[in-house]
């Protein structure tokens, strides 16, 4: 598909979602802001693990949720350290982790930040030829926040799509968002899958790898297509953060209509 068709695919999908610049009562809907990250584990591009450098991007773009990938716990790669602990203490924020594999005497996989407590989670495997894959599902009082990281290889990431389609199929009764590394380009066949059931809420013409003059998007933001919710976009944007990750850290602000 080339560039404008998909631009206005974009375009007619949004106002398919309700994603316009109407503005309703504040009763009728609340506000979110979705950050997803994939940290490599805090070691930035000068091979340095700062926690406190990933911390403060988090805390600067100042999310409600943030999906974070690529997370040891535990391991000696570590040098024991829990990483999504290390950054929940210097965010302020609760921390609920997914391993993906085990890794070093510890685990590897994803985890989810959030400013209010979760009320449960759970995690569902997804397929990965070259490491075990996951889905991390945090519901919150409001809505439900899931992190994912999908495989590198393109059979397993559209067998991903379609198990996360199937699994999220009955979760209705809350606006659900899927945030993450999907190692997948817009116009790929994995995503095409995964977007006849979700939305691309992050804009997909702003590249997200590499982190010095970024020519492709993998990272994203999602919402659940639902009737009963109304996605409307108040701002998204892929944050100048050249040294803290190799991946560029990408945010949405919305407005929920229930």
């Amino acid at each position: 598909m080339i560039r404008w068709q998909y631009a206005l695919f974009f375009v007619l999908l949004m106002a398919a979602f309700g994603c316009t610049s109407s503005r309703f009562s504040p009763k009728e809907k609340s506000t979110l802001k979705i950050l997803s990250y994939n940290i490599r584990n805090a070691r930035g591009m000068d091979d340095v693990t700062d926690y406190d450098r990933v911390a403060n991007v988090i805390k600067r773009i100042n999310a409600d949720c943030v999906a974070l990938q690529e997370l040891d716990s535990a391991t000696a790669r570590s040098n024991g350290a829990v990483v999504l602990d290390e950054l929940a203490k210097r965010t302020g924020m609760y921390a609920t982790y997914n391993k993906s594999i085990d890794y070093q005497g510890g685990g590897y996989g994803i985890g989810v930040l959030t400013k209010t407590k979760p009320l449960r989670n759970e995690a569902v495997s997804l397929p990965g030829r070259e490491e075990q894959r996951s889905l991390l599902v945090v519901e919150m009082p409001d809505y439900i926040i899931c992190s994912t990281h999908w495989s590198l290889t393109q059979e397993d990431r559209i067998a991903s799509a379609e198990k996360i389609n199937r699994y999220l199929a009955n979760y209705t009764y809350k606006p659900v968002i899927l945030a993450g590394d999907l190692n997948a380009t817009p116009e790929s066949e994995e995503m095409a899958k995964l977007t006849e059931k979700w939305m691309i809420l992050n804009n997909p013409f702003q590249p997200t790898i590499p982190v010095v003059n970024p020519i492709k998007c993998i990272d994203y933001v999602l919402a659940m297509d639902n009737p009963q919710f109304k996605f409307h976009i108040l701002e998204t944007k892929v944050e100048n953060e050249p040294l803290a990750s190799d991946h560029l850290p990408v945010w949405v602000k919305v407005n929920i209509k229930k």
